[in-house]
Parts: C-alpha cells; sequence; structure tokens
C-alpha cells in the first residue's frame, strides 16, 4: 500500500505541475485550458460528486486527488498497524 501511495502521489505531483504549466505559462509554453485534464481521473469519484453537488470549480479540480491520496495514505498506515 505504501508503494500505491507514493505512486499516486507521485502522479498527483507531476498533473499538478502540468496543470499549472498550462495556466499560467510558465517556461514560455502557451496557456492551455485542458492543461488540468490529467487530474480528472486521478480525482474520481469526488469530482463526480461535487459537479453533482454544485461545486464544480477549479477548487473541486484540485483538491478531489487530494482526497484519494489521503485515503491511500489512510489505508497504508492502517495496514502497517495490524
Amino acid at each position: 500500500m505504501r508503494w500505491a501511495s507514493r505512486i499516486f502521489l507521485a502522479l498527483y505531483a507531476f498533473a499538478l505541475l502540468i496543470f499549472l504549466i498550462g495556466t499560467f505559462g510558465w517556461f514560455g509554453q502557451e496557456t492551455d485550458p485542458l492543461s488540468g485534464v490529467f487530474l480528472i481521473p486521478l480525482g474520481l469519484p469526488w469530482n463526480l460528486l461535487g459537479d453533482r453537488l454544485g461545486l464544480a470549480g477549479v477548487a473541486v479540480g484540485l483538491l478531489s486527488p487530494a482526497i484519494n491520496a489521503g485515503v491511500l495514505i489512510w489505508l497504508a498506515k492502517r495496514r502497517r498497524a495490524t
């Protein structure tokens, strides 16, 4: 479980970096409205739930993968304790 949470955190950090680079045009990159598309599958099912509750926006898209990361870390700690 620790490896799964580490891999997920690395993918989340990479997707967040791509989002920031594409949104703010860092490193000479043109701004891209689809730069956050890699955060969507990492945040499932929480981004769908947030959309159905009317909470659609950038904050939901950025924080949904963080919920999944928290669940994975919690499961890894729980498994390590037993």
